[in-house]
């Protein structure tokens, strides 16, 4: 469940992580009036029990037990001052997930180069207990004193971990292992990596080996939404950070996005959001007054 809520202010960046991998186990932990974080890492949250509310990108979830929350990076987040938490959290980088074996690649490009499509999910008891089992066993290897195989062995684990979620995912369960399920998500993790340097589907569709017509049929028949639409919502969503998080002007976050002038860019986001660049910052910063 979800609602909107008052955006976040004083944006922090994200602490650095040893080998840009961890994993935390919280008992019970409450927050306290923490700071709002955007994300350099890939992030998990399995939630045992809980209450209280995650923002994530102006979003609030209401947190309850048997939730799971994905973060990608460069989403900015923070649990509010009256959460208390019991379960655990993982938190990875790309240089590590490259030592975890390639047949993983396509859980991590469905949870994570589109993320907000299942921010939160629900988890059965069976499958919570299921996934506890493999959070123990990575938790209890990642406490180990370190040795020279260690970060392979994680990075194992995690595929483990990363499979098992992904097979929560309806995309997966619709035929993962089908061509057209492999070149979606091959279409997700190129729109991830370069829609600040092309929005044109013709572009992706070239890179992908097929026509623009067949890109875009594929885009409907996996997610019900045109190859376009995809490319238009990374570009938004970037642009709402941007204006809610950051003290970029309209002219910056423009460029920044790859526009020609800040007048494309305000009509490009206008369209899509009914409201100028100027009117969406202006709402947000009155309502944090």
């Amino acid at each position: 469940m979800k609602r909107i809520e008052k955006p976040y202010t004083n944006v922090l960046a994200d602490k650095d992580i040893k080998d840009s991998f961890s994993i935390n186990y919280w008992d019970a932990r409450s927050f306290g009036a923490e700071p709002h974080y955007r994300s350099t890492y890939n992030r998990v949250f399995l939630i045992k029990a809980g209450e209280g509310e995650l923002q994530i990108d102006g979003t609030t979830y209401l947190i309850s037990a048997n939730d799971l929350f994905l973060i990608s990076k460069g989403q900015v987040y923070n649990f509010n001052k009256v959460a208390v938490i019991s379960g655990y959290e993982i938190s990875f980088g790309d240089c590590f997930w490259e030592k975890a074996p390639a047949s993983a690649n396509n859980c991590k490009a469905v949870l994570f180069n589109n993320s907000t499509t299942d921010q939160q999910v629900a988890v059965s008891d069976d499958d919570l207990a299921d996934l506890t089992v493999n959070f123990d066993h990575l938790h209890a290897e990642y406490a180990k004193d370190d040795y020279i195989n260690k970060p392979d062995v994680l990075a194992a684990y995690l595929k483990i971990i990363m499979i098992k979620i992904a097979n929560l995912n309806a995309l997966l369960t619709k035929g993962s292992d089908s061509y057209e399920n492999k070149l979606y998500r091959e279409f997700l993790y190129l729109v991830n990596n370069k829609y600040q340097s092309t929005r044109e589907v013709a572009d992706f569709a070239r890179d992908l080996g097929i026509t623009t017509r067949k890109l875009t049929d594929l885009c409907n028949r996996c997610s019900g939404k045109g190859a376009k639409d995809i490319i238009n919502g990374q570009l938004i969503a970037e642009a709402k950070r941007s204006l809610q998080f950051s003290a970029k002007t309209i002219k910056e976050v423009a460029y920044q996005l790859n526009f020609s002038t800040p007048d494309q860019f305000s009509h490009f986001f206008k369209k899509n959001t009914q409201l100028s660049p100027h009117q969406y910052r202006g709402n947000f910063a009155q309502i944090g007054m």
